[in-house]
């Protein structure tokens, strides 16, 4: 069974309730009523502001009252304020809005995983031979530090065994182990190691080749492993690849999905189609503990 089949059979057992604020775009609407006829979620029209949702917010972001009270205003944030409050399981936006301002909604009510401190998004990719694989970060944090990494790392390891049943990572890089030298080797290094410390099975610096073949493994002095969530060392090289993978390998990426935050929330592609739309609150909720 395809992760995909394994994600649709999960929605309909979970039934779980999803807000999807931007209802007024005809997409979303079409979206929302597939999912509830094809029994994969329960969407959850926007409420009301409620004291509740100021006090999320503040949880999140100590301040004034009426400061929270404006920001609840913002659809987004008080969609995000409601899967805070336990009135959703999942947060579906960005068909209408830009990443930054789902971002900031979900930074504003939900707040980062325990032990997170960067948001980051990755692809689910899907190939042609049936391999099926996570790619971080492809579409957010341009530069990462290696603590960055290292966040973005176990952040990719929930999605993957929550959507792979099963994390271990390839931390990549132009070098393989101390092939070669320079601060993005020494960064992904001090990443691999703070990925280890956190009990995550990553091997790291290597090359791609090594990662994916047992052979070239070998001769590069690496023990052999079955990777299935690669760690790019920027959003270059991320970006690159799973374009590359698409376009040559004839690869579907499904995503970018967003990760990190204490509730699932989902940045819909402003291009989405009702379809894409449909598949990715899917994914969403299976995301959701």
């Amino acid at each position: 069974m395809s992760v995909l089949e394994n994600v649709y059979e999960l929605a309909r057992a979970r039934q779980a309730r999803v807000i999807l604020p931007e209802a007024e775009d005809s997409r979303i609407a079409q979206a929302a009523e597939r999912l509830l006829a094809e029994g994969l979620a329960v969407p959850v029209p926007l409420a009301e502001p409620s004291e509740a949702h100021v006090a999320a917010i503040l949880k999140q972001r100590p301040g004034k009252e009426a400061f929270a009270r404006r920001l609840l205003e913002k659809p987004l944030v008080r969609a995000a304020a409601m899967v805070a409050c336990g009135e959703a399981e999942a947060l579906v936006a960005g068909a209408a809005s830009p990443t930054r301002r789902v971002i900031e909604a979900a930074q504003f009510a939900i707040g980062m995983a325990e032990g997170l401190s960067l948001p980051s998004s990755c692809f689910l990719m899907r190939f042609p031979d049936g391999r099926e694989a996570i790619f971080a970060d492809c579409a957010l944090n341009v530069d990462p530090d290696a603590a960055g990494l290292a966040d973005i790392a176990s952040a990719s390891a929930a999605t993957a065994t929550a959507l792979l049943g099963r994390a271990e990572l390839a931390f990549l890089s132009f070098s393989t182990l101390a092939s070669g030298a320079g601060e993005s080797v020494e960064r992904v290094r001090a990443a691999t190691e703070a990925a280890q410390a956190r009990g995550l099975m990553a091997i790291g610096p290597v090359q791609a080749d090594a990662a994916l073949n047992p052979a070239i493994a070998a001769r590069k002095g690496i023990e052999a492993g079955a990777p299935n969530v690669f760690i790019f060392p920027s959003l270059d090289a991320g970006n690159i690849a799973y374009k590359l993978a698409q376009e040559l390998a004839g690869a579907q990426a499904l995503g970018p999905l967003l990760q990190g935050f204490a509730k699932p929330v989902c940045d819909l592609s402003r291009g989405a189609s009702v379809e894409d739309i449909v598949a990715a609150t899917a994914v969403t909720l299976a995301l959701a503990q």
